[in-house]
């Protein structure tokens, strides 16, 4: 009877999971996007809701009926209309797409940062809380009415796919938006009803889970999305099998209480129980080679990433780096308070050049990397207690590389969302049972390095250092990319199929780029440990680290190591001015969320800027080799026409000249 009470306590949160994954599918299959954003819109619907209720004292059923029925479809609708429609229209890959819902998750949890700070809330219930005894069988009604919510709603949606025509006009854009259009069919009403059930999905998600934890915008963030294990379960096509496997993840968590191991072991099973659903992920993930579907796991990152296609001349990029390298030594004229901030700069560069290496060099979406990060921390705390920093500093670096070759081996016959998705599991794993567990960071010091008897630990010998650091960094990344294995991981970038078809060994580079990229990250980790004194779980959360960092390398340019620089350096400006270590969320998760509308990044629109004012012929002459035949020459103002009269006056001659 004790296991049965476990199991009735385990349905609310299984039913909950259950209905989150039902809704990622959902959306999945009316929009063809995996909806990464699910979880910060369940957040700001949960808080919307605990808002009204609890500030406005607006009646319950009232401020959830306008939350579900007017906010998040509304929001649902705005998205698609604002952000994915014109990735849509212009068949963007799914690596864009990807992006923008993560630029959206960042957005979102800025702003309820922003209006609502870091306190932890807890919301009303809506659903009855009430105890029925069975015999020695207790059974709660917000279960039970959990449960009735996702049968019924499911029962609904899955008529409304199957038997109706909006059903048929869903599959029919999600197979061939294309052909879709030609039958008549309305692609664009299509997918804003998809985001519209999508959103109401999430938001209702967000009030039912809100009442069982006390919650922040991460926190209820990252309890959603911890349950895209049932989706992945399911393989994003099966209902069913999503809503068994919500609840069989529920109720396992609730039985695993009944066994209570002695010693270490117990710690191990108490982190296992509180993060099934990342096993469940990671290990379903594991298990499986690709999703079905829409080409979801297809399509890397080449649409925003680009190598420069100008080379400038000796003396501009002396210039360059000329300004570069002062704008990198003016903190050393600061106060202490500022050198002490600014210090973060290069420990973040560096980390967000791993991230360059990893997704702008050979396009493998990575959103593991705090992991890394945190794990070259850890280490070099635990290495420097008996070995000189610098060389605890290496092995750090050298044991993270050993975790990311582990995982370039799950990487090689991954791409997009299904790579993403398995980079953001492994990074969640080691947060959960590494970061967070006491044996590993107990008693746990960090001491600034010391080079030759000279001691680093003052605050302007330690930034000369990280600069060395980052130099070296820079020169590896330039090697990298200038090399031939530069050149294999950009075809690989552009075209698996092709990079295969001409002797690219795709399997051994995608491990070399791992392990290299988990080697940077690991030296930012063991610099940023030293910056703060002290090793922080929350500063390598996936949630809080790895998926804000990606969202800022894509903005600047994930191809460009200067633009991890500038990332690095905004996010700390906005840091610092705002007192806020959140605030720079709201800028990048704008950007990143109309990513598609600046291909490339800043630092692409920086050259793209330079090209036009150094040598406006050139830029004209890309640009129009771009317009499809047929179509109207672009409109161009007197710089650009005075171009592109050269262009022909200079075509002219040769033509005669011939």
């Amino acid at each position: 009877m004790l296991a049965l009470n476990y199991a009735f306590a385990g349905l609310a949160l299984g039913a909950i999971a259950s209905l989150s994954g039902v809704g990622l599918i959902i959306t999945y299959r009316a929009t063809g996007v995996f909806n990464i954003a699910q979880g910060a819109i369940a957040m700001i619907a949960a808080y919307l809701f605990w808002e009204a209720v609890e500030d406005w004292h607006v009646p319950i059923v009232v401020a959830a009926l306008v939350v579900l029925l007017v906010f998040a479809p509304a929001l649902g609708v705005l998205v698609q209309r604002i952000v994915f429609r014109p990735l849509q229209r212009r068949d963007a890959s799914p690596a864009e797409s990807l992006v923008a819902t993560i630029g959206l998750t960042v957005l979102l949890i800025g702003i309820a940062y922003k209006v609502w700070g870091p306190q932890a809330q807890s919301a009303p219930s809506l659903l009855p809380q009430r105890v029925w005894q069975v015999g020695s069988i207790t059974i709660h009604a917000d279960a039970m009415s959990d449960l009735a919510i996702v049968v019924v709603g499911t029962a609904v949606l899955g008529l409304i796919t199957r038997r109706t025509l909006l059903g048929t006009s869903i599959r029919a854009v999600v197979d061939r938006r294309d052909l879709a259009q030609l039958a008549g069919i309305d692609a664009d009403r299509v997918a804003a009803i998809g985001w519209a059930t999508g959103a109401f999905i999430a938001a209702l998600t967000g009030i039912l889970i809100a009442p069982q934890i006390q919650f922040t915008p991460f926190e209820l963030t990252l309890v959603v999305l911890e349950t895209f294990a049932v989706p992945v379960i399911a393989g994003l096509t099966n209902v069913p099998v999503a809503i068994i496997a919500g609840l069989a993840l529920g109720i396992g968590s609730s039985e695993m209480s009944l066994f209570s191991p002695s010693g270490q072991a117990l710690q191990i099973w108490d982190a296992l129980q509180a993060n099934l659903p990342v096993v469940a992920l990671l290990a379903a993930l594991l298990a499986r080679n690709r999703f079905a579907g829409t080409g979801v796991d297809a399509g890397t990152t080449a649409s925003f990433a680009r190598r420069q296609a100008t080379e400038h001349s000796p003396r501009l990029r002396v210039a360059m780096y000329a300004v570069a390298s002062a704008a990198l030594l003016c903190p050393l004229l600061f106060s202490d308070s500022d050198l002490r901030q600014a210090q973060q700069i290069p420990a973040l560069a560096v980390i967000f050049a791993s991230i360059v290496a990893v997704t702008g060099y050979s396009g493998q979406i990575s959103l593991g990397q705090a992991g890394y990060a945190g794990l070259g921390a850890l280490l070099f705390g635990r290495f420097s207690t008996g070995t000189p920093e610098l060389i605890a500093l290496l092995c750090a670096a050298l044991a993270a590389g050993v975790v990311g070759f582990l995982t370039g081996y799950p990487a090689i016959r991954r791409r997009g969302l299904f790579l993403a998705l398995t980079t953001f599991a492994v990074g969640t794993f080691v947060s959960r049972f590494v970061f967070q567990q006491p044996y590993f960071i107990n008693g746990l010091q960090v001491q600034r390095p010391s080079l030759f008897g000279l001691s680093l630990s003052g605050d302007r010998v330690f930034y000369g250092f990280e600069l060395v650091v980052l130099g070296f960094v820079f020169l590896l990344m330039t090697n990298l990319r200038s090399g031939p294995i530069g050149r294999a991981l950009i075809a690989i970038r552009d075209s698996e199929p092709g990079a295969g078809s001409v002797g690219v060994d795709i399997r051994a580079l995608k491990v070399f780029i791992f392990t290299v990229s988990a080697v940077i990250a690991g030296i930012g980790g063991g610099l940023l440990v030293q910056q703060s004194g002290a090793f922080s779980a929350d500063a390598f959360d996936p949630l809080a680290s790895s998926i804000p960092w990606f969202a800022v390398v894509v903005v600047f340019g994930a191809d460009s190591a200067a633009g991890a620089v500038l990332g690095a350096a905004l996010v700390v400006l906005i840091n610092s001015l705002t007192s806020n270590p959140d605030a720079y969320q709201i800028v990048i998760g704008a950007l990143a969320t109309f990513i598609g509308l600046l291909p490339g990044g800043v630092s692409d629109a920086a050259r793209r800027l330079v090209v036009w004012a150094l040598h406006p012929a050139a830029l004209v002459r890309r640009y129009e080799a771009t317009v499809p035949a047929g179509r109207p020459q672009p409109v161009l103002n007197a710089r650009g026409l005075q171009a592109r009269h050269r262009i022909q006056a200079r075509d002219t001659v040769r033509a005669v000249s011939r």
